[in-house]
């Protein structure tokens, strides 16, 4: 299990179980909140030119909206689904979190998919500094809800989405080795694994 971050660890993580329990703690480069990440998670990155998308511009709020739109219908037949602020929710209880990164050319939108969590491991994170009007501090066993819980199957939703994202693009399955064995490019890593001497610099009362 890993937990992700952009901000500072103190305002984000509960660092004693984290050193205890040795969860993985990554630094990522693009925005939104900390992520428990484990096998029950679902990602869904889109990463695209400026143009990509005719008429969208490529600021938060409007990439934001179009995803909203491409997820409805993903979601079509389950009652209540909201883009709601910066979260896909079904009523109140949010089940997707979302980070952006945008430069002058380009700009990348990923999701992380809440199928299916321990609630336990929620404990890693502290409440968010800064959270959305509507989550009105609750916890987050009250805050957040699992997609399993919900009546669609995973291989369906992967299925709709596929599909849903067909209608802007063009969709073709490709394996991870294959990018990999393919492109000679090399990109600068902004991501990065902490070590447990770097949590511990950002908690020295912490041994």
């Amino acid at each position: 299990m890993n937990a992700c971050y952009t901000r500072k660890p103190s305002q984000l993580i509960e660092i004693e179980p984290v050193i205890r329990d040795r969860i993985h703690v990554i630094r990522r480069f693009s925005g939104g909140g900390t992520v428990i990440v484990d096998k029950g998670t679902v990602f869904v990155t889109f990463i695209c030119d400026k143009d990509a998308i005719p008429g969208l511009q490529p600021y938060p709020h409007p990439i934001m909206s179009w995803t909203g739109q491409l997820y409805s219908t993903v979601f079509q037949g389950i009652p209540d689904f909201q883009l709601r602020e910066n979260d896909y929710a079904f009523g109140n209880r949010k089940f997707g979190g979302n980070a952006q990164s945008i430069t002058k050319g380009r700009w990348i939108h990923h999701t992380s998919f809440l199928w299916e969590y321990d609630i336990k491991n929620m404990e890693y994170l502290k409440l968010p500094v800064k959270a959305p009007k509507y989550r009105s501090e609750r916890h987050h066993g009250e805050f957040l809800c699992q997609l399993k819980d919900f009546p669609i199957l995973r291989s369906d939703f992967i299925e709709k989405a596929v599909s849903s994202i067909g209608s802007y693009f063009s969709v073709e399955p490709v394996e991870l080795k294959e990018i990999l064995a393919s492109s000679d490019a090399v990109y600068p890593h902004t991501t990065k694994l902490l070590a447990l001497n770097e949590l511990q610099a950002f908690f020295p009362e912490v041994t």
